[in-house]
């Protein structure tokens, strides 16, 4: 921790600027031209572990949990909303596709700004907000790789 503060002053700027990541990666990530993602790159390819799915299925019971989740794109104009598959036209599903990348690359990202949170917290606490991130984003990534995946099979289908 670099500086103390209040703890009142501490929860309310831990609340707030969780807040402020989560809806600033949505929105940049959102607003990032689409030909700027690739959606095959190493970062969104299916990987051996993955075994075309089913670890989600097995392992994390996706199927119980996945409709719970908020569709983030919601909040914004531009946002594609995820939470229902409104056509099987190759093109939609490959906006689909594209869009689940998207959609991991900002959950990544608040992850990656959780660090920021031991500047004011003690140790802890700093741990306990990178926590909370993995346990806030990471199911969120779970659905995306899960949907593509599942999407991509459709598309090789064709």
């Amino acid at each position: 921790m670099l500086f103390e503060l209040p703890i009142l002053w501490t929860v309310l700027i831990n609340i707030a600027l969780w807040f402020i990541i989560h809806m600033s990666m949505a929105y940049i990530i959102t607003m990032i031209p689409s030909n700027w993602i690739n959606v095959n790159s190493i970062i969104f390819t299916e990987k051996k572990i993955e075994k075309n799915g089913k670890i989600y299925e097995n392992l994390f019971k996706i199927k119980s949990w996945k409709e719970l989740l908020p569709d983030g794109a919601a909040l914004f104009d531009k946002g594609f909303k995820k939470k229902r598959l409104v056509s099987f036209e190759e093109s939609y599903i490959r906006q689909f596709v594209l869009e689940t990348c998207r959609g991991e690359l900002a959950h990544w990202l608040v992850i990656a700004f959780s660090p920021i949170f031991f500047i004011w917290n003690p140790m802890w606490a700093g741990n306990v907000m990178i926590i909370y991130a993995i346990l806030a984003n990471l199911p969120c990534i779970i659905t995306q790789r899960y949907n593509r995946i599942r999407f991509n099979k459709i598309l090789g289908r064709r």
